[in-house]
């Protein structure tokens, strides 16, 4: 559907009403001068404040004020026709109707055939380089090139012809342009030549031409669908049902239906639907999908409760404090939409060059075939002449030269475990200055340890130790697992407990041996009036070091007595160290974003080799200001590169020039991501980075290349130095320098 709603901005006193915003999706652009072509339609709507088209979004974001007289419904509707009028399709923004399973391959049938058509054609072209003459005869290549040309080729004319409609060029018209002349001019050679005389032809011009561009069409297809995955990811995170409380009992309801204050069983396991508090009940809830902690958080009578993410083991009720656009989640998938939306399109030096070089080359083309027949030429010779004007100017190596870099540098880096899933990330990494770090799973391992155990004095700490192991064998609980793991490592006998009763928020309470142990948070030791004493300050330590601190008390005839403190935290990324200083040794600045505490956040920072004195750490930040920091970064003149791994890193990644995910971290993460390091490894966002900048310098190198031999040969073609069998070779020879320049990048190594 289509999306309006309110802006918080004035207008002026000729509007009626307050700023809307509407977002419609806009199919059928192709390049940087079809997005203008937009935006210009939209902007003559009267009401329109600003309209700001995204080419890789394929949607329009549009602010308007009705004027006197108009509602919303029919603003919507005058918007929808100016962009059809301008020869566009408007349709719903939005990932709802996009299919979720789609092939990676799915549009490449055309492709395809271009292909399979194309090759009879091409090898004749290759052997004559080599001294061998295969020319296929005049109706066979007609044959094969025909439906290429109109078949497969006729989304160009379609395309160009509203170009020339509107008065502006783009790569579609010089595709059409340039393809239709070389076709023409080869039926039109076939059809006058001589009995007995096979002339030259230049049916696979056109042909090539018409399948590299529809290749290249398709890679952007293809890198554009990923765009709505991650919207679509988070859409998932919000369960259909939600088990209402009434006056009957529990009755499943749409999570649509949910009004604020009501009443919500959430059962062990399940999603919670909602944002709102907890009514009844003790639970442990996993909220690593908005802060990237691994550890579950302790939830009581009156502690929030956030929708998306997952209770624990205990059965609670939860009264809604908010639904719909007010819940935390959509407020996420909103900056994620924000954020993509905001992308400029990436103004590639072929459309900016195609609006002047389109109207240019008819002019010579036009100007050499009068002043030929001016100069007494016959109409023959000036139409060849003319002809081979359009013929080296057909951008066969334009439209190869970047796709063929792209092609290449992609795939090396898919080899080194980098996937690079759209061609605006490959762009723009190489122009990153900065990069931000998510702590959790991105630097850190993300998985709790027993970093410190501390017995009290007299106490055998392997035994302690071994009997706390015990207690918590039987539970799930990262916690529990961390001292389980610690136990087993150091090779202590870990026992079937008796007795045990989980505490919910609290801890475990079991027996051993006969003994009976407590093993929980602090909080619970204090409840229990369990003595502190010389333990408090170093438990006071342990938390201002960023730990998650435990204690363990045993049962005694004279009462409950403590006899150890456990620290828990997370460890570096191993090799996470030497990535940041790689990174640092190319002149790029490191940041580490986290949500944790200052104290917690740059203790980890210093085990990273980051400086906190120098603003290497940003910490205590919440899920939705992660892109505001981005923002922030990129304000001051950065080209910032994000890195990371959960949900909660969807906006910011997002919202980064390049937002690189981690692997082993979440579908929407990485969905979200232009790059995503299929490793897990911080080491890959230096090699990610080198790669891109190696690809981006082939890119220009192709495009150097290929414009030389349009700049060279046009004048030459129109003098008439340059027949059309040698344009065509010409044109031929830049296709084949492009593409050996392209595989260079075969060679990059890490």
């Amino acid at each position: 559907m289509i999306t309006i709603r309110p802006m918080n901005t004035t207008t002026s006193s000729s509007l009626s009403g307050p700023l809307h915003a509407l977002d419609l999706g806009v199919s059928g652009m192709t390049c940087a001068s079809c997005v203008g072509r937009v935006e210009r339609a939209l902007r003559k709507v009267p009401g329109v404040q600003d309209a700001t088209v995204n080419l890789a979004t394929e949607s329009a974001r549009i602010a308007f004020a009705p004027p006197d007289g108009t509602d919303a419904a029919a603003m919507e509707a005058l918007l929808r026709r100016a962009v059809r009028n301008a020869g566009y399709e408007p349709r719903a923004a939005g990932p709802g109707d996009a299919p979720e399973d789609l092939s990676p391959w799915a549009g490449f049938l055309p492709v395809g055939l271009g292909l399979l058509l194309s090759a009879p054609l091409v090898l004749p072209m290759l052997g004559d380089l080599f001294g061998q003459h295969w020319m296929l005869p005049a109706w066979v290549q007609f044959a094969l090139a025909t439906p290429v040309q109109f078949i497969l080729g006729a989304r160009f004319y379609k395309a160009g012809w509203h170009a020339l409609k509107a008065l502006t060029g783009n790569m579609d018209l010089l595709v059409a342009l340039g393809t239709s002349a070389g076709w023409g001019l080869s039926v039109w050679l076939w059809l006058t030549a001589h009995p007995g005389h096979a002339p030259h032809l230049y049916f696979e011009a056109s042909a090539v031409v018409v399948t590299l561009v529809l290749l290249g069409k398709w890679l952007e297809a293809r890198a554009k669908r990923q765009t709505t995955a991650a919207i679509r990811a988070l859409h998932a995170l919000r369960p259909d049902v939600a088990h209402l409380l009434g006056r009957d009992g529990e009755v499943d309801v749409p999570v649509a239906e949910v009004m604020v204050g009501d009443k919500l069983v959430v059962r062990p396991g399940e999603r919670i639907p909602v944002d709102g508090t907890v009514h009844e009940g003790h639970t442990q809830v996993d909220e690593s999908m908005l802060t990237g902690e691994p550890l579950p958080v302790a939830r009581d009578v009156g502690a929030s409760l956030t929708g998306g993410s997952i209770n624990g083991d205990g059965r609670i009720v939860m009264a809604v404090g908010a639904v719909g656009a007010e819940t935390v989640l959509a407020q996420i998938i909103r900056l994620v939409e924000d954020a993509q939306a905001a992308k400029a399109p990436i103004q590639r030096l072929v459309d900016k060059v195609s609006a002047i070089f389109v109207p240019v080359v008819l002019a010579i083309a036009l100007a050499t075939l009068l002043g030929w027949l001016w100069t007494g030429a016959g109409v023959e010779a000036a139409l060849i002449h003319a002809v081979a004007v359009l013929v080296i100017a057909c951008p066969c190596a334009l439209g190869l030269a970047t796709p063929a870099a792209i092609m290449a540098g992609t795939g090396v880096a898919a080899k080194h475990g980098i996937l690079i899933k759209d061609a605006q990330a490959l762009e723009l990494a190489h122009r990153v200055d900065t990069v931000a770090f998510d702590k959790t799973g991105t630097l850190t391992v993300g998985q709790p340890r027993l970093t410190a155990f501390e017995a009290v004095q007299g106490q055998d700490e392997a035994a302690v130790l071994a009997a706390v192991a015990s207690v918590q064998s039987g539970s799930e609980h990262p916690l529990a697992r961390a001292v389980v793991n610690a136990a087993r490592e150091r090779g202590l006998p870990v026992q079937a407990p008796d007795a045990v009763r989980a505490v919910p928020g609290r801890g475990t309470e079991g027996e051993v041996q006969g003994q009976g142990y407590l093993v929980g948070s602090l909080r619970w030791m204090q409840e229990l009036a369990v003595p502190p004493g010389p333990w408090a300050e170093r438990a006071q330590a342990l938390q201002g070091e960023g730990a998650t601190v435990s204690a363990v008390a045993q049962r005694t005839e004279a009462g409950l007595a403590l006899r150890a403190l456990m620290a828990f935290g997370d460890e570096p990324k191993p090799g996470a160290r030497e990535a940041l200083a790689a990174l640092k040794a190319r002149g790029i600045r490191t940041v580490m974003v986290s949500g944790d505490n200052r104290g917690a956040a740059e203790a980890m920072a210093r085990r990273l080799g980051l400086d906190p004195a120098a603003g290497e750490v940003m910490a205590e930040v919440l899920p939705g200001d992660k892109a505001a920091k981005v923002a922030g970064l990129q304000a001051g003149g950065h080209t910032v590169a994000m890195v990371g791994d959960g949900v909660n890193d969807a906006p910011a990644l997002a919202a980064a020039d390049v937002g690189m995910a981690m692997g082993n971290g979440t579908d929407v993460a990485m969905h979200a991501a232009g790059i995503t390091l299929m490793r897990g490894d911080p080491m890959l966002v230096a090699a990610a980075l080198d790669i891109s900048h190696r690809t981006v310098m082939k890119i220009r190198q192709n495009l150097f290349w290929a414009f030389a031999y349009n700049v060279a040969g046009i004048p030459l073609a129109a003098l008439g130095y340059l027949s059309p069998v040698v344009a065509g070779a010409a044109m031929a020879l830049s296709s084949v320098s492009v593409m050996a320049n392209a595989l260079l990048l075969k060679r990059w190594r890490m």
